[in-house]
């Protein structure tokens, strides 16, 4: 009786907290909402032969290699062909906007966790808790609290997402051999140039590796967000699921799989050259 009475309270006491400031919480996201739906109109709107050339002109930026683009191009044309071409830049825009997010807000608490033991001790449950909580959990205080739509599924993916970039962001950091840090001191390097000059450069591979996990799990997240409301590629699996249409999931589960392998060849590819740079620079 008492565990149901605690439940029952806690209960009530959010279901207040989402009527009473629901509305104000939604409208601080009003700004991300509005840049998400102007950008995935953009890559909607846009004609699909600009937006495999600008996609094109990004992958072989990142990676210099010829073989990445020609894949990654006869997936785009296969994605339209099969006519999921809409969904695909729904989702595209929902896992750019939420990766940059992940960024933003992840490299500096990743940052913060290196530069401070305390804030570590106290980072590292919640981070623990966030990576094994069910996907489907983070949906429900959403949900109550904002309804659905985009910004409820926004927040989702970002919770579910984030916590690589931060864990990763914070052991690159830790990682830097102390005596090139000395080295910088004795050079004359404050606390800020020291970050930005040394610390950060050095971490950039784990920092990669960080965001291309962060992509991954969004992408994984996408189905789940479906559910509540978010357009793209996850709505036909779940229709499919519901309705048993294998080849309506099947081919749109292949489409993600592809929208996958795109973003980690990329961030991969783009990982080694910038290493291999950095490398040809202290040499």
């Amino acid at each position: 009786m008492e565990l149901l009475t605690i439940r029952k309270t806690l209960d009530g006491a959010y279901k207040a907290f989402s009527r009473e400031y629901g509305d104000a919480i939604e409208s601080i996201f009003h700004p991300i909402l509005a840049f998400l739906v102007w950008f995935e109109k953009l890559l909607i709107n846009t004609p699909w032969p600009i937006i495999i050339l600008v996609i094109g002109a990004i992958v072989y930026f990142a990676s210099r290699s010829w073989k990445l683009l020609t894949g990654v191009v006869i997936a785009l044309l296969l994605v339209g062909f099969f006519g999921m071409w809409e969904d695909t830049m729904s989702t595209l825009s929902m896992i750019t906007v939420c990766t940059l997010i992940s960024i933003v807000l992840g490299i500096p608490i990743g940052i913060g966790m290196a530069r401070s033991d305390r804030f570590q001790k106290v980072m590292m449950p919640i981070l623990d808790v966030m990576q094994t909580m069910p996907a489907f959990v983070y949906l429900i205080p959403v949900v109550m609290l904002l309804g659905i739509g985009k910004i409820p599924g926004l927040i989702s993916v970002v919770i579910y997402a984030i916590p690589p970039v931060i864990r990763l962001t914070n052991l690159g950091i830790r990682l830097v051999d102390s005596e090139v840090l000395e080295a910088a001191t004795a050079f004359g390097a404050n606390g800020r140039q020291r970050l930005f000059n040394v610390q950060i450069p050095l971490a950039m591979p784990n920092i990669m590796a960080g965001i291309n996990q962060t992509i991954m799990m969004a992408l994984a997240m996408v189905v789940v967000a479906s559910m509540i409301g978010v357009k793209g590629l996850g709505q036909p699996v779940l229709k499919s699921i519901q309705n048993q249409y294998f080849t309506l999931g099947l081919f749109n589960g292949l489409a993600i799989v592809a929208l996958a392998i795109i973003f980690d060849r990329v961030s991969q590819a783009y990982a080694k050259r910038s290493q291999k740079h950095m490398k040809g620079a202290h040499s």
